[in-house]
């Protein structure tokens, strides 16, 4: 049977400790920050315009997102695929949810907030790395944050060395590419793959 609202939600789980709600700020104070520098990674979820959800990873060395305040991160946007598919998202729901990662750490920071993009080059010059400096970046009001616990990364033993799959283990970039479209050559794209990651991170 599924559940279809919130009543039969709450019948299944025991009520929420008090500090869950506690905890969840209206701001980024020291602690939040302090992940935050600490943080090489982020994942942002955001909402087309079709409704359906995304999400997509951002990474960069510790810190590269930065706290303008104590209300306002800036995410600077390096090149990729070219799709800007989380930026066109924002354009028609600026509503944005983030996901701090630290290497070593099981908790996360969840930050919630509005997006919107910007291109003002005296923003963006302290974000350029090998003198190139990003295209844009995600400028966003916080409305939220707060530490996750860290049962989930846990559980994954993400950050366990002993865990780690043999990269063999599952097919290259190039060769899943190659059996999901038709005519495209696993070799090339791996090639083309490996220059890009060399030469073309920024």
């Amino acid at each position: 049977m599924a559940i279809s609202n919130v009543s039969e939600l709450r019948e299944t789980y025991r009520p929420p400790a008090a500090r869950a709600h506690q905890k969840v700020l209206d701001r980024i104070d020291e602690h939040s920050r302090r992940f935050i520098e600490l943080s090489p990674l982020c994942v942002i979820s955001s909402i087309g315009a079709d409704g359906r959800a995304d999400t997509s990873p951002r990474g960069d060395p510790p810190g590269f997102v930065t706290v303008l305040d104590g209300q306002t991160l800036l995410i600077p946007d390096r090149p990729g695929n070219r799709q800007v598919d989380t930026l066109q998202n924002v354009l028609f729901n600026p509503n944005v949810g983030l996901l701090f990662l630290v290497p070593g750490m099981n908790e996360t920071l969840r930050v919630s907030g509005t997006a919107e993009i910007v291109t003002d080059a005296d923003l963006l010059a302290p974000h350029s790395i090998k003198d190139r400096p990003p295209l844009s970046g995600l400028r966003v009001a916080v409305d939220e944050a707060f530490l996750h616990c860290g049962r989930s990364l846990i559980r994954s033993r993400l950050w366990d060395p002993a865990v780690q799959i043999d990269r063999s283990a599952y097919p290259s970039y190039g060769q899943v590419l190659a059996d999901q479209i038709n005519g495209a050559d696993a070799v090339e794209i791996d090639a083309s793959e490996d220059e890009a990651n060399r030469d073309r991170l920024y």
